[in-house]
């Protein structure tokens, strides 16, 4: 599973049209309007005119939480209150946590009235997905949260059979609007390929009607496929926006524009462009692994980057994916002529053609000779699944035949024991 963080606003209008499916009585406002610095205010709010009638909220649609806590959010406003909102904050840098960045995107939606905030978030594991309910939602979760329920529903349960009942709290007078929307809530969960999905907090009103306040949520972004009437619908898809303070290199924004492209999954976050040792690994499991490995053999300062190829991907989409690897770790040749190390690493694959995604990293070697050359570059491989023997053959022959310093390991070498080697030729530099 590849995780993707998606906009609050997005994330209300799949809810909005998906929930009715299976809470036939939810009804949401979907009274949204998001602001960025190119917006015409008077002309939003023209588009909007429940901006000018209702009272309204307004904050952040970016990927950062506390925005309470920061003091960036305005509440109970009217118009002229929310365009001078608008006017003080677009554009300007704030530090959240550790992290500073830019605010360039707001939400506006009407404010509701409440007293009561609840908090619901639902999450995976292995053998289960997780309900996680609570009477204390709002800013403080955090610190209220030995106050929350958690309810584990094991994979292939139909909730509509579950007794989540029994595993609440006394829900009292709101049990029968509270039950149907935690199920409801549940299956547009399973259904929609979510990954993650936290409402802090949703409110009660006192008609009984159920209005989420604050949404956080990230999809399966291999699913995306899937859904081509919802949020992978391909001539209008939803938007994975990079965290906040993040922008993008192109060589990143290349990789995420063809991981968009494919059922597979193809990530890159480039950590330090000078670094000397550079990871092309298979399987998003493996890459955590390496990357540990490489940390705690004392050579995570010269990490070059973070990332993963998986699910099969095509010849040409590898191609692609190494050659960018390639090309960014040839950059900046280490200026004492220190080697630099690739490794092009993965476990045993269950289903990935190892000949036919080495045949694209290959062919990205055999295009890149000199700069790999001049940049000093040893490769180290480890690999193994169907048609591994012909796939690493070919890395033998292209080592052989470019003179590229190439090692190659099978399925029969542990699959960190690539970067004990490297450590080992590090000593001796």
């Amino acid at each position: 599973m590849a995780q993707k963080s998606i906009f609050e606003y997005d994330a209300k209008k799949l809810l909005a049209s998906q929930l009715p499916k299976y809470i036939p009585d939810f009804k949401y406002h979907n009274k949204l309007a998001v602001i960025d610095s190119a917006t015409d205010l008077d002309r939003t709010i023209i588009e909007n005119p429940w901006i000018k009638t209702e009272k309204v909220v307004v904050k952040p649609d970016q990927l950062f939480g506390k925005r309470g806590k920061a003091n960036l959010l305005l509440l109970d406003a009217d118009s002229d209150d929310m365009k001078n909102f608008c006017h003080n904050n677009l554009g300007r840098v704030f530090e959240i946590g550790s992290v500073r960045g830019e605010l360039k995107r707001l939400l506006v939606e009407p404010f509701i009235p409440h007293e009561k905030e609840y908090y619901v978030s639902i999450t995976s594991d292995r053998e289960s997905d997780i309900i996680h309910f609570s009477f204390e939602g709002g800013i403080f979760i955090e610190e209220n949260w030995d106050k929350v329920h958690h309810i584990p529903v094991p994979i292939g349960v139909d909730i509509n059979n579950f007794d989540l009942k029994s595993n609440l709290p006394d829900l009292g007078e709101y049990e029968e609007v509270l039950i149907p929307f935690i199920k409801g809530l549940f299956q547009v969960y399973q259904d929609q390929d979510f990954a993650f999905l936290e409402i802090n907090p949703f409110a009660i009103t006192e008609d009984k009607r159920i209005v989420p306040l604050d949404v956080k949520a990230r999809l399966d972004d291999t699913a995306q496929f899937l859904h081509p009437d919802t949020w992978g619908n391909p001539k209008n898809p939803i938007e994975f926006p990079a965290g906040f303070g993040q922008v993008m290199s192109k060589e990143e924004a290349k990789i995420s524009e063809l991981d968009e492209k494919t059922g597979a999954s193809l990530k890159l976050k480039i950590l330090n462009p000078e670094g000397r040792v550079w990871t092309m690994v298979a399987g998003g499991g493996a890459s955590v692994i390496y990357t540990d490995t490489i940390v705690d053999l004392g050579l995570g300062s010269e990490l070059g980057n973070y990332g993963e190829y998986s699910g099969n991907p095509s010849r040409e989409h590898t191609e692609i994916y190494a050659q960018t690897i390639i090309d960014l770790i040839t950059e900046h040749p280490d200026p004492k002529g220190h080697p630099k190390y690739l490794i092009i690493g993965g476990g045993i694959a269950n289903f990935t053609d190892v000949k036919a995604t080495f045949t694209g990293i290959v062919n990205a070697i055999r295009n890149s000779v000199e700069k790999l050359k001049k940049a000093n570059v040893k490769i180290f491989v480890r690999r193994g699944g169907p048609n591994e023997k012909q796939g690493l053959e070919l890395m033998k022959k292209v080592g052989e035949e470019t003179g590229i310093p190439i090692e190659v390991y099978d399925r029969y070498t542990h699959m960190t024991r690539v970067v004990d080697l490297i450590k080992k030729t590090e000593e001796q530099v």
